[in-house]
């Protein structure tokens, strides 16, 4: 038996490529209308670019598209098109395991790419008609899906052995991404059988395997994003570089609920790679070359702020709110036993209060996200957690039709929630900047 082998667990990215921090704050990629020209593009952008080709072909270039989870290139590569965001969590492993479990695929030929949102396809089974990632789902909820995935691509690839070597596909078997026929001493790697197994008809139903033959599941394997994100190759949203884009640092209000009054931007505007300063709704931002040159912009801003529906209370005033509420009788969630009487004739009560500041939401990436608006819809390129509800709001701010928002998902750096909030806020603030700037006709 194969030796399993450990688990590589990357908690932190050192980034050894680019090197620059981005400090606290929004930062958002616009990119212009009318720049369209996309040969300076990282064509290995990794996670976020699947979708370009259509998953329910069978064939595409050679390649073996068994169903929109699983592609077999004539290169022996097996593609896996992930529906959940890769964050930290390991749902990228979890999900290729799964698939190359059924598959019998060998672990060293497994590739990724990110699913195209498209809730149709790609939903969350948990969540209804949502795309998106959350609540510890992923693997729970494709666990079935992404095995049958694997085994709908091994029924077909040994429906095309069988063809190929007029042998009964009941006396071959799969090892380690070979096909073999034991008593022919026939045997291809799935890149041979490719084109073949797309001419053959998808099956039904498929048999999965016996947990006790399980050579993946519950076995440990090397994880797969480690040695891009160990090297500095892993493409995050900071990583996207579109022509003619620029960088947008938005100043927002000091307190939650207050709106702009009324911004001097005179001064900011003299700062060298600034081409533009837009009021959106909960802010104002300034477009530049550069992270930098929009910070300094931004620093250079001059706001009055309107307080009147601003939330107003201190730190101090929240927790004795907090007090006073907790002394109040609260609804009963599950009655077992008598607590009134436990406390009254206990030999011994212990007290304790435990008091919590008020905490950032923050993963270890800033909210970013690239938007690139054209006239026939708009791009998204970010970590993306819940795409369905991106969607929705990024088409009812641009006032187009949701199949009109292209998210390409990239890696995540961390999101403990913040990234599938339900309002999308970093996103619809991106393309209200995109939108303010189309408007005024710097596109």
């Amino acid at each position: 038996m194969k030796k399993n082998k450990q688990i590589i667990n990357v908690s932190r990215r050192q980034f050894l490529i680019k090197g620059v921090s981005i400090g606290a704050g929004l930062t958002l990629g616009v990119h212009l209308q009318g720049c369209n020209d996309q040969s300076s593009v990282n064509s290995n952008a990794g996670p976020g670019l699947a979708g370009n080709e259509n998953s329910s072909n069978k064939k595409s270039n050679g390649a073996f598209n068994a169903n929109a989870f699983v592609r077999i290139g004539t290169d022996n590569s097996v593609t896996v098109i992930m529906k959940h965001l890769e964050m930290g969590q390991g749902s990228y492993t979890g999900m290729a395991t799964l698939i190359a479990e059924e598959l019998d695929a060998s672990w060293e030929q497994i590739k990724y790419e990110a699913a195209p949102a498209d809730p149709k396809i790609y939903n969350n089974l948990f969540w209804g008609p949502t795309q998106g990632t959350g609540g510890s789902t992923a693997i729970a909820n494709a666990y079935t899906q992404m095995r049958k995935a694997g085994a709908t691509a091994r029924y077909m690839l040994v429906e095309a052995a069988a063809k190929k070597w007029q042998v009964d596909a009941s006396e071959i078997i799969v090892k380690q991404g070979v096909v073999i026929h034991d008593a022919t001493k026939q045997s291809a790697n799935f890149g041979k059988l490719a084109e073949l197994a797309s001419q053959q008809a998808t099956p039904e139903s498929v048999f999965l395997k016996d947990p006790e033959d399980f050579v993946f599941i519950g076995h440990q394997s090397p994880r797969k994003d480690s040695h891009e994100k160990t090297t500095g190759q892993a493409i995050y949203t900071q990583d996207i570089k579109l022509p003619n884009m620029l960088t947008a640092l938005v100043a927002h209000p000091p307190r939650f609920g207050a709106t702009v009054e009324s911004f001097d931007a005179s001064q900011a505007k003299k700062i060298k790679g600034v081409s533009d300063v837009v009021q959106i709704p909960n802010g104002v931002a300034v477009l530049a070359d550069n992270f930098w040159n929009a910070k300094k912009a931004r620093d250079a801003l001059i706001i009055e702020w309107n307080n009147d529906d601003a939330f107003k209370k201190s730190s101090d005033e929240i927790l004795a709110d907090y007090k006073n509420r907790a002394k109040k009788r609260g609804y009963i969630a599950k009655k077992n036993g008598n607590t009134s009487r436990a406390f009254k004739n206990a030999a011994t009560v212990l007290e304790a209060a435990y008091e919590f500041p008020y905490l950032a939401h923050a993963a270890m990436e800033p909210m970013n996200c690239v938007v690139h608006i054209t006239d026939e819809g708009v791009e998204i390129w970010n970590g993306a957690q819940i795409q369905t509800l991106d969607q929705a709001a990024v088409a009812k701010l641009l006032g187009i039709k949701r199949e009109q928002v292209k998210i390409n998902m990239l890696y995540a750096g961390g999101s403990f929630g913040r990234r599938g909030n339900p309002h999308s806020d970093y996103i619809v603030e991106a393309a209200s900047i995109a939108k303010a700037i189309k408007k005024a006709g710097a596109g």
